[in-house]
């Protein structure tokens, strides 16, 4: 198995498209100056208490308060209350905690209106993004992530990711923690932790102490609300979370962005930093690699697999809907049993990519082919969790249910991805246009183009046309094509080039040196 992380920059916004064995599996957007990221934290106000719901809305600075419940102040947040008050002063100095005096735990059935007043300051995370129309989902349970191990201040809990199965592995990174954790700290050790030695967390745990103490000089004076700790940017987050062995490569069209990612594989994983590449083609980089295909072809309501079956993806208000279709797959299989057998596995792998890629959340309920033996069922939901197991965000997975229903939890932080497949139709009377309209179009303006670089005298120039890949198709088919004939009128061979980011009537000329 291969893996690449293919990243492109533009002027308001990066996207990064994670690839195995060529396959897209993840995509994500980064826009600037989202100041609402998962990990961020923030010097914030308490507005309202509202006792029925035992939560409380918080200033943030975005236009919907975040929603803080009581469940999510932790059991140590009359220490960070505490704690807070006395950096705020700009006199505490002493940020490691080791001679902090903690406060008693809250009641995990109490009420939050005996631990929050409206208008005090508090300390708090970002769990979820603002979606739709509500605000950010908040906790004052605050965690720093680093690459090995997560830092939880005020508390004293050492624990290892449910992902390590080896108890004897389990054992000993709790081992090694317990010998590095700093006093008035927790440590979370995470799966990529699995067989590190203690050098490596600990330098890992500096780096968290370091961005914790940063975080804090920067309370005294500061105005609420205000962030004051930013989680690292995406490119940074996912190679913190991913980066394996598996990684082959990891290219960007942006010179400083590549420059940032080499510095940072410096520190979590050196032996990497030479796969790390800047995209020189003029072919634009998610052309390149086969991505603007990929995500043309996996996004619809519909998703077309091998051996002719496909999935239907339906969303609503309350959950969504995955129905599985054997389609017209031709029967190959001993019975109609293996058949659904056959079709389902391939969907669950499916299933699992489609949940990855469009980062959907909340309930998911999936109607597999119908199969009348419990093996089977059992065959098709082992299947799912392996393939599963590699998506990082915290999902859980029910049996089939005698209906062939299997239904699928999957925590929902940011908004889910929704990228339009469909385009407008060209033409007013609700028929798409043959290509032979553009003609016109594409001739005047290679005549007004070829003009232009002999006035430039730019005659050793060779000519690209960027198209839609069926209207390229079009204007190359067959020998007499019509390129053949520009070429008999303009003595210019024209280089088509398909396009799978372009929409129908989208064309475009650019011209490079020729190679003598």
């Amino acid at each position: 198995m291969k893996t690449e992380l293919i990243i492109r920059s533009n002027s308001s916004d990066i996207d990064f498209a994670l690839l195995r064995d060529g396959k897209l599996i993840e995509l994500n957007n980064e826009t600037t100056g989202n100041k609402f990221s998962v990990g961020d934290i923030f010097l914030a106000k308490i507005g309202k208490v509202l006792t029925g719901l035992n939560a409380s809305f918080v200033n943030v600075g975005y236009p919907k308060d975040g929603f803080l419940h009581y469940h999510d102040l932790g059991a140590q947040v009359n220490s960070l209350n505490s704690f807070l008050k006395k950096v705020s002063t700009g006199k505490y100095k002493e940020f490691t905690l080791k001679n902090f005096q903690k406060e008693e735990d809250i009641n995990k059935d109490g009420s939050i209106n005996k631990v929050l007043k409206t208008g005090q300051n508090l300390l708090v995370q970002i769990v979820k993004e603002p979606i739709s129309t509500k605000g950010p989902r908040l906790s004052s349970e605050l965690s720093i992530a680093g690459r090995y191990l997560v830092l939880v201040p005020f508390s004293n809990r050492v624990s290892v990711s449910q992902k390590i199965e080896d108890p004897k592995e389990k054992e000993r990174l709790k081992r090694l923690a317990k010998s590095i954790r700093p006093k008035g700290f927790g440590v979370i050790l995470r799966t990529v932790a699995e067989g590190k030695k203690v050098a490596e967390l600990d330098k890992d745990l500096q780096n968290s102490l370091e961005r914790w103490t940063t975080m804090c000089k920067r309370i005294p004076n500061t105005n609420t609300p205000t962030k004051i700790l930013s989680e690292l940017n995406r490119a940074s987050s996912i190679l913190r979370d991913v980066m394996n062995e598996t990684f082959t490569n990891i290219v960007t069209n942006d010179e400083t962005l590549k420059v940032e990612i080499k510095e940072y594989l410096q520190e979590i994983y050196p032996e990497k930093e030479k796969i790390v590449k800047l995209h020189k083609s003029e072919i634009p980089i998610f052309e390149k690699y086969g991505i603007e295909r990929q995500i043309k072809t996996s996004f619809g309501k519909t998703v077309s697999m091998s051996k002719g079956a496909y999935l239907v993806i339906e969303h609503t208000e309350a959950l969504h809907v995955i129905d599985v279709n054997s389609g017209n797959r031709s029967n190959k299989a001993g019975s109609q049993e293996d058949t659904a057998l056959e079709v389902n596995l391939i969907s669950a792998t499916e299933v699992a990519r489609q949940l990855q890629l469009r980062d959907m959340g909340g309930i998911i309920v999936v109607d597999f082919i119908d199969m009348h033996k419990a093996e089977n069922r059992n065959k098709l939901f082992q299947h799912l969790k392996e393939q599963m197991a590699l998506d990082r965000t915290k999902h859980k997975i029910l049996p089939p249910t005698k209906f062939g229903l299997i239904q699928i939890t999957r925590q929902r932080v940011r908004p889910e991805l929704s990228i339009k497949t469909t385009e407008d139709n060209p033409n007013k009377n609700g028929q798409v246009e043959a290509p032979i309209v553009l003609l016109d179009n594409i001739e005047s303006d290679l005549e007004k183009y070829i003009i232009n670089l002999e006035q430039q005298k730019s005659t050793d120039k060779k000519i690209q046309l960027h198209i839609h890949p069926f209207i390229a198709a079009y204007l190359t088919k067959g020998v007499n094509s019509i390129r053949f004939k520009w070429y008999l009128k303009h003595k210019k061979w024209i280089t088509i080039i398909p396009r799978d980011a372009y929409t129908y009537l989208h064309y475009k000329f650019t011209s490079t040196k020729e190679e003598k």
